[in-house]
């Protein structure tokens, strides 16, 4: 059985009422737009995207309420969800344009750019500070953390590996991560000994 979606008849006073209250926000969006994407033809889709998800929502806006914040609100929306699914996908590049060398160092390039902030972190301090801040967590935090950031392991693996479900993994993960930040950010203030 397949489920199609029935498209929402259109009123036309509904229809006219947005047009008449987008037009004047149009060249705002765009400046937005072009602020978040960095290009012209980008903040154009952008702000198009943008226009479409909000006119087809219309029938969500309560009248009384700021219609431009709502409109600013899904074009930044609209934004993330792009940067995120960008992020996602593996960048594309023509066959003819890359060099065999090209290939190990773009390899090297996307396994580092991936990573989240937090492991980056992770990577450039000394291992010291880590080692302390990642003995002072609970060991369940601590095991967590090592094999899901520090081994690169997937949620999914990791609770495989420890025979602890999913969902564990994940409070575990980001509660450990919110410790070593604490940890971390009370070795980085805390007075060094001045050596004579």
């Amino acid at each position: 059985m397949t489920v199609t979606s029935v498209p929402r008849p259109i009123d036309p006073a509904a229809a006219d009422r947005f047009a008449r209250d987008a037009q004047p926000l149009f060249d705002a969006l765009l400046r937005r737009a072009r602020g978040l994407t960095k290009t012209t033809a980008d903040a154009e889709d952008l702000v198009q995207d943008t226009l479409l998800h909000a006119f087809m929502g219309y029938h969500t806006f309560r009248d009384g309420t700021d219609f431009k914040a709502w409109l600013f609100r899904i074009l930044y929306n609209r934004w993330v969800s792009g940067f995120r699914a960008k992020q996602r996908r593996p960048s594309e590049v023509p066959v003819d344009d890359v060099a065999e060398g090209d290939l190990a160092d773009s390899a090297a390039r996307s396994s580092t750019a991936s990573r989240s902030a937090e492991a980056e972190a992770l990577t450039r301090l000394p291992d010291r500070d880590l080692r302390s801040a990642m003995a002072s967590l609970p060991e369940d935090f601590r095991t967590v953390l090592f094999y899901a950031e520090i081994q690169g392991h997937t949620y999914a693996e990791t609770a495989v590996i420890l025979n602890i479900p999913r969902g564990t993994v994940m409070s575990r993960a980001s509660r450990g991560r919110q410790r070593l930040r604490v940890a971390l950010a009370d070795s980085a203030y805390a007075p060094t000994a001045q050596i004579a």
